[in-house]
């Protein structure tokens, strides 16, 4: 990806992101807790976020399933 792209790529905290994906931030502490999926976050601090990027390749690779 290029520099410029990863600059300013979007960024959601845990209740945008489960409402992106249609779940509750709940499901997504708990699959991130226990495993689940391979559904990367960063931490800043105590903070949780997204990138919009591995939301949107998280629902193709379910779609594909």
């Amino acid at each position: 990806m290029p520099e410029e792209d990863k600059q300013s790529e979007q960024v959601l905290d845990r209740k945008s992101a489960a409402k992106y994906l249609g779940y509750s931030p709940g499901t997504l502490a708990v699959w991130h807790c226990i495993k689940r999926y391979d559904l990367p976050l960063i931490k800043i601090g105590r903070s949780v976020r997204y990138r919009k990027s591995d939301l949107d390749k998280f629902l193709e690779d379910r779609l594909r399933a």
